[in-house]
């Protein structure tokens, strides 16, 4: 404790918690996510390939690919997953901590639980969801291209060749700032509601139902407001 009795500063980022939690939330989401992000392509070269038969322009499904996936399913499936995997266990984590009492025996240590609990937390998800991101991107073009070139009788050359039409690259980027804000947010909600838990046990079954409810809700308002902000300050590519 400092002199005028508040928690003193710890200096330094707790990076053996924030490498574990890194394993965990990749752990708990890698494969599902990628589980969800193959069928999810596929569904979308579907209606986009039958489409394109219907105009003439089956080269460009890899370009619909692009712009589908990359800057718009990536970043929220991922989001989606982290939340309601990794974010409900940080929630529950964070709810047993307290209800044992042992975030309260922190601080009267001296140990500041934001510090050394939650801020490893919040980086841990912000980096695995770009990493996500990226996974969730190439699974999705891949079941894409499952779709597009054996099923559907297209091109390989065709499929790839048309991801520059109409993407370019700050799609990327906007995916990437997506995601790493998806995740932080994701991680900032389930912290606060395992942070603040007040009662027993069923209390922290509660608070996990409520995180992820709110999380899913803000996220898809975020993206949305996202979307809308990139379409208007981004000029699209013709």
């Amino acid at each position: 404790m400092g002199i005028d009795g508040t928690l003193s500063i710890r200096k330094g980022f707790p990076f053996g918690e924030f490498i574990q939690q890194c394993w965990f939330i990749a752990k708990v989401t890698a494969i599902p996510v990628v589980l969800i992000s193959i069928p999810f392509g596929v569904i979308i070269a579907l209606h986009v390939g039958s489409f394109a038969q219907q105009l003439g322009a089956e080269s460009s499904i890899g370009a619909a690919m692009v712009l589908a996936i990359v800057r718009e399913s990536a970043p929220v499936a991922t989001a989606l997953l982290i939340a309601g995997a990794g974010g409900s266990a940080m929630t529950a984590d964070l709810g047993s901590r307290r209800i044992r009492n042992e975030l309260d025996a922190m601080e009267v240590m001296g140990i500041d639980p934001i510090h050394r609990l939650v801020l490893p937390r919040l980086a841990a998800a912000s980096l695995v969801a770009v990493l996500l991101n990226g996974l969730v991107s190439v699974a999705g073009i891949a079941g894409g291209w499952v779709m597009a070139v054996p099923v559907q009788d297209g091109t390989s050359g065709a499929y790839f060749a048309s991801f520059t039409e109409l993407a370019h690259l700050p799609d990327l980027w906007s995916a990437m700032i997506k995601a790493t804000l998806f995740g932080f947010l994701a991680a900032s909600i389930s912290c606060w509601y395992g942070y603040s838990v007040v009662g027993g046990p069923k209390s922290v079954g509660d608070a996990v139902n409520r995180a992820v409810v709110l999380t899913f809700i803000i996220l898809f308002f975020t993206n949305f407001i996202g979307t809308a902000l990139y379409f208007n300050l981004v000029p699209p590519k013709f």
